[in-house]
């Protein structure tokens, strides 16, 4: 269930309450009882680890379009459009 962040605007209280997506967003402070505005707060998802597709997917034996580190994929642009590292 998510995790939604709510701020009091009387008493300034922050707090947090974990809701159905079909629940209804709070109304009223647990502290003070007073009217409160619900937050847009930043995600925490994240993919760690190794693979996400390069090397978890992939069949081809034939070296990725990124290069790794300290390599050069031999054009004038990297993957992402900027200009491509050089190696000395």
């Amino acid at each position: 269930m998510p995790l939604y962040e709510y701020r009091c605007e009387t008493c300034t209280k922050t707090f947090e309450v974990i809701q159905k997506f079909s629940d209804a967003p709070l109304t009223s402070c647990p502290d003070c009882g007073k009217q409160v505005e619900k937050l847009m707060s930043l995600g925490s998802f994240q993919l760690k680890g190794n693979g996400w597709y390069n090397t978890d997917y992939k069949k081809s034996n034939s070296p990725s379009k990124t290069g790794s580190a300290g390599e050069s994929c031999g054009s004038s642009t990297g993957a992402c459009g900027k200009p491509a590292c050089s190696t000395n």
